[in-house]
């Protein structure tokens, strides 16, 4: 299920209530002691924040952040367990309808099925911007929610917005079944988020954990890390050849017991193209080396260890069309 627990991740942000640990929570809990829980998908178009959200409420980054649209591309779980109760966060793709690929294919099937069965939906939208043809198809695809699924409209990124009243009684008007409407800025507003995250908790229905109580994330360790490479290559490549990258850790070897070394963890970039190729290398090396750099200081960061990153840029044509290479990347098709 997963190697990703919160030894990993617990070297996240500080700022968000420390006290609260899933390792306290796994602590406090008994046997006989009934519990909560309950499945909360976050939706909406390409680039609004989702993501951002998710850290922020789980206090721990399992999730890529980019300012380029589509960075998210499965659909990550992220798991928060405090007191007996557990909040299943799904974080998805941004619903787009421009491309064709198997993998857009993919990305599409993520969010219908991130949305099947939830308690909850976090609609998150733009409040610097109206709504687009973007955000109509997500509420569209709220009509068309199993009766009974809560719906909460989130307006992010109210600290850059002009006028987000406005936009929120437009967003508001699309589905007017929401039941609450909020503005906030997951990013620079934690505490409206953990407001927003105290009340889904207060309204878990009675149910088994769904998760171990320690972990953050349905990720393994190795997706977890290549996401966090791909990142770094998209914040540092332009134009479009970030959506033509994939990564694939191939190795990692830790220390033995006791052995001052770093852990090695060997990844490949992937690329359409020899010219893609090239640039990712960059003039004697230059581009590869700034991305491990940037991916290297997050790892350290988060798995409070040295590591030693090797990086390899192989061309596999038409990655994107190719099912087996996108299995082999895991995506379940």
């Amino acid at each position: 299920m997963t190697d990703l627990n919160s030894d990993h991740l617990d070297e996240g942000p500080r700022d968000i209530e420390p006290e609260r640990t899933t390792a306290d929570a796994a602590e406090g809990e008994s046997e006989d002691q009934p519990t909560r829980s309950g499945f909360v998908a976050i939706l909406g178009k390409p680039n609004v924040g989702k993501s951002t959200l998710l850290n922020t409420l789980l206090g721990v980054k399992v999730a890529p952040i980019t300012p380029k649209p589509q960075t998210t591309r499965r659909g990550v779980r992220g798991i928060y367990t405090f007191e007996g109760r557990q909040l299943v966060f799904v974080d998805t793709p941004g619903l787009h309808h421009k491309g064709h690929s198997a993998l857009d294919d993919f990305m599409r099937r993520e969010i219908r099925d991130a949305v099947a069965d939830v308690d909850v939906v976090l609609w998150v939208v733009d409040l610097r911007h109206p709504p687009t043809p973007e955000d109509r198809a997500v509420a569209r695809m709220l009509g068309s929610l199993t009766p009974g699924t809560r719906v909460i409209l989130v307006g992010n990124k109210l600290d850059a917005a002009r006028y987000p009243d406005e936009a929120l009684g437009l967003y508001k008007e699309l589905f007017p079944g929401a039941e609450r409407v909020l503005a906030i800025s997951a990013l620079n507003d934690p505490k409206a988020v953990y407001a927003l995250r105290d009340d889904l908790m207060e309204a878990l229905p009675p149910a088994p954990f769904y998760f171990p109580p320690n972990i953050r994330s349905d990720q393994t360790r190795e997706q977890w890390v290549a996401e966090l490479i791909r990142e770094s290559a998209m914040l540092h490549l332009r134009q479009e050849l970030p959506y033509a990258v994939a990564v694939l850790v191939v190795d990692w070897r830790d220390p033995e017991p006791g052995v001052d070394e770093p852990a090695v963890i060997t990844a490949e970039i992937w690329v359409e193209k020899v010219g893609h190729r090239r640039i990712v290398i960059g003039k004697a090396g230059a581009m590869i080396r700034e991305i491990g750099r940037t991916a290297r200081k997050q790892l350290e960061i988060f798995m409070d260890e040295h590591i030693f990153l090797e990086l390899d840029v192989v061309v596999r044509p038409a990655w994107r069309e190719d099912r087996e290479a996108l299995r082999e990347l895991g995506y379940e098709l």
